[in-house]
């Protein structure tokens, strides 16, 4: 029924169900488990998911690795919740804040044997929603009935892969024209996810040539750096420069993509931070949370650059990634544009972190 919401839209509102702690149904491969985000986890329902069975906790590798607890399934571990561990002790396995004061967590028994399919996916929600890498599963024997009884979003499997997969097409919502410190002549376009995620932004300078390469600058924002002017990153002097060459240059084109903390969110990036003081690096910081590297997706960027009508870039970046998922969407990067600034001492063992792990040329 035209009524009834899509795959996608069951998947924004799974997002929005376990940001606040309601379970979602999962089902695929000849069987069903329901799942729930660690980290706005209660008493009351972790008690309720108790009684339908015995629990398991999916942890991504990264954090595991911190766990010492085995990864059988690769990218992913399954462990097994013992029956009197109550929501401080998820949290303590889920959150690697209290990681240095109580280092020993386990015994952890990890789980090898079926499949970690229904797992994976759960982890890829959670993520998506910006929590904490955790997720809580019970297996049931009936999803659809469970699902309906309690009014749970239900996702089958095959339906959303392919859209966990791909990244959402973006439409153009409006642009109008936005004189700035950089340019006068600036206008300023919102695009807006079918997904129902936080809306991009390109900011164009002057008139760029469409059958041209365009200078061109992917910026992932950066709250702390481009709004309060934080020391420990190079995010706000970035933007400045990249708009302020662009506007000496006469034409660009600078995306700005809501993907905060390198695409973990601002609250994990907040939680990076707290780590960062421990006396991690930025690296190991995201790992012990349960992250990789770098989470971001620039194929964002592509897609706004090619609806905008751009086919060639010279790239103002620092990051070879940045160069090769460009070319790997079909755009073409004639240039790489160094930008070097912002380096303070504050930042400097950042700095030093993204040239030696990230790659970064700088």
């Amino acid at each position: 029924m035209p009524l009834q919401p899509t795959i996608i839209e069951r998947l924004a509102r799974a997002r929005g169900d376990l940001r606040m702690g309601v379970p979602v149904v999962l089902t695929g491969e000849g069987q069903a488990m329901l799942c729930t985000a660690i980290e706005p986890l209660t008493a009351d329902r972790l008690s309720a998911l108790r009684a339908l069975g015995p629990l398991e906790l999916a942890l991504t590798a990264r954090r595991a690795e911190t766990l010492k607890a085995r990864a059988y399934d690769g990218d992913l571990a399954r462990i097994a919740v013992p029956d009197d561990a109550g929501t401080g002790w998820l949290r303590a396995l889920a959150d690697p804040a209290d990681d240095l004061r109580v280092p020993m967590k386990g015994p952890l028994r990890s789980l090898r044997d079926g499949t970690a399919t229904l797992h994976r996916a759960a982890l890829h929600l959670v993520k998506s929603a910006q929590l904490l890498p955790a997720a809580l599963l019970v297996a049931i024997p009936s999803g659809l009935a469970l699902a309906d009884e309690h009014h749970l979003t239900l996702l089958p499997l095959a339906d959303i892969l392919p859209e966990l997969a791909r990244s959402s097409p973006l439409h153009d919502v409006i642009h109008a024209r936005l004189p700035m410190q950089a340019a006068q002549a600036g206008r300023l376009h919102i695009f807006r996810p079918e997904d129902g995620g936080t809306e991009h932004y390109a900011i164009e300078i002057g008139r760029p040539d469409r059958s041209a390469p365009v200078l061109a600058r992917l910026h992932s924002a950066c709250f702390t750096g481009d709004v309060l002017g934080s020391l420990k990153c190079d995010c706000g002097p970035q933007l400045n420069a990249a708009l302020a060459q662009m506007g000496a240059a006469g034409a660009g084109v600078l995306l700005y993509l809501n993907q905060e903390g390198r695409g973990i969110g601002l609250a994990n990036k907040m939680r990076a931070y707290s780590l960062q003081d421990q006396g991690f690096d930025t690296v190991e910081a995201n790992h012990r949370l349960g992250f990789e590297d770098d989470e971001r997706d620039f194929r964002l960027g592509a897609s706004i650059l090619r609806q905008m009508g751009f086919s060639a870039v010279r790239l103002l970046t620092n990051n070879p990634r940045k160069i090769a998922m460009m070319e790997s969407c079909g755009l073409t990067v004639t240039e790489r544009v160094p930008l070097q600034v912002g380096q303070t001492a504050q930042n400097a063992a950042y700095l030093a972190t993204k040239a030696a792990k990230s790659g970064h040329l700088l």
